[in-house]
């Protein structure tokens, strides 16, 4: 019985832990280790979190990244491409790695081992890049891409692993605390990353500085993996419908997205919200080609987004607790759909002060809803595959809206800031009357062959 396709090597067996047997437990059982490992486990994935987003606030795809990009080159459509691999390179290889994930019981090894060489090494690469852009600027684009292209897919590859990992380390009524607190505590150290990358910004000369802010995040990430491999988790073994499916996982999506309506139409939601925030990576390039600002106040700006996305993340956190994430994720979108009203009206830049600090806090909202909404739509044994599927299709929405968002920048970048803001609304009016809170399911969709 062959569990997937990286079961057929021997070092990826021994490193997945595929032939380690897994005990046969209840559900009281597993859910007692969930319990007795939950300070453990919240000490450790607080810490790697934190660190995580303290790193990942000096490589910003909003605003630091198109800032890079731009001393490299002019074209709209590099920033589109920057765009999109910021938005959607971590969402879209989901559906394609959730099957065989959903296959493995042990999920931990393939977050920690198999995500160190997919997502952490190839930041290391950034800062080269850097150094290399004043001598050979072409190449340094190359590599940046490439490096960051590396970055966002080899995260998404081990994405649902990641998801349902924490997910079985974390009980619903707890899990948007934690997600929210630990991002909350790690966008207020981005906040203090984003003033100190400013401050090497304005303080050494390009490309020392970028280099220099590049490596910073290197480093930072690289130590978030350390607390990060500790997780203790609950290990369940895999029912044997799930081991047993002789079918392909694409019959299953098809079978998910046509019969579970509630389902579906958030999908669809989703996709038209994400249309709405094609505007999100052309915000930097707009106010300093428009106004010119200078390298500092870019620092500013990203300060304000962390601001704004360490209170999203600890609101929605609260929120989603008590009322469940799609009430949360509304109130992002609303909060989304003005900031883009706000930038396409912005009479002066200092408007934008306040279109960053609310982008900040609906993608502050977005981050944690918008992943653990995922989570309950499902039974535990079918969860990959939910969170494989709605990841994808979001990723979608993210791959093509900055695309069309190009298209439109070469008119003019208010025409994207509008079409994102009427796009938002119509997202937020299928969000608020077509979707049930998946919590208050009466009963899951039964996938038995």
């Amino acid at each position: 019985m062959s569990i997937s396709i990286w079961g057929r090597h021997a070092l990826v067996r021994r490193v997945l832990k595929l032939d380690t047997p897994v005990a046969e437990r209840s559900e009281a059982e597993l859910m007692a280790e969930t319990y007795r490992n939950y300070r453990w486990n919240f000490a450790m994935n607080l810490t790697d979190g934190a660190l995580f987003w303290f790193g990942t606030s000096f490589i910003s795809a909003t605003t630091i990244l198109p800032l890079f990009l731009s001393k490299l080159t002019s074209s709209p459509f590099a920033i589109a491409l920057l765009a999109v691999l910021g938005q959607a390179s971590w969402y879209l290889p989901q559906l394609f790695t959730a099957g065989m994930i959903e296959r493995i019981p042990r999920k931990m090894p393939i977050v920690a081992h198999l995500g160190f060489f997919t997502e952490r090494l190839p930041l290391w690469i950034l800062p080269i890049a850097a150094l290399l852009s004043i001598r050979s600027p072409m190449l340094a684009l190359v590599l940046f891409l490439g490096a960051y292209a590396w970055h966002g897919l080899g995260a998404g590859i081990v994405a649902p692993a990641w998801t349902d990992m924490i997910a079985r380390c974390f009980p619903v009524e707890r899990r948007g605390w934690y997600f929210g607190f630990s991002n909350f505590v790690g966008t207020g150290l981005g906040a203090i990353g984003a003033i100190f990358s400013g401050w090497l910004l304005e303080r050494y000369p390009f490309p020392t500085n970028f280099a220099l802010t590049f490596a910073v995040c290197a480093v930072a990430v690289a130590l978030s993996w350390i607390f990060l491999s500790q997780t203790r988790e609950p290990v369940q073994r895999v029912p044997d419908e799930i081991l047993n499916r002789t079918g392909p996982s694409w019959r299953k999506t098809v079978r998910i997205v046509r019969e579970d309506g509630n389902f579906s139409r958030f999908l669809w939601a989703r996709l038209v919200a994400n249309f709405g925030r094609m505007g999100l990576g052309f915000l930097t390039v707009a106010v300093i080609q428009r106004w010119a600002v200078t390298d500092n106040v870019i620092g500013i700006f990203t300060a304000l987004m962390l601001v704004g996305q360490t209170l999203g993340n600890l609101l929605a956190g609260l929120v989603a607790d008590r009322y469940g994430h799609k009430v949360s994720l509304e109130m992002g979108q609303l909060i989304s759909t003005m900031a883009f009203g706000i930038a396409w009206l912005a009479p002066n830049p200092d408007w934008y002060y306040v279109v960053f600090l609310l982008t900040g806090l609906a993608q502050g909202i977005v981050t944690v809803s918008g992943v653990l909404i995922a989570m309950e739509f499902s039974t535990p044994m079918h969860r990959p595959t939910y969170i494989g599927i709605a990841n994808t299709a979001t990723g979608v929405g993210n791959t093509l809206a900055p695309l069309l968002g190009g298209l439109l920048a070469i008119l003019a970048y208010g025409w994207v800031f509008a079409a994102s803001t009427l796009l938002g609304l119509i997202g937020l009016v299928m969000m608020w009357k077509l979707v049930r809170e998946p919590r208050r399911q009466i009963e899951f969709l039964n996938l038995a062959d």
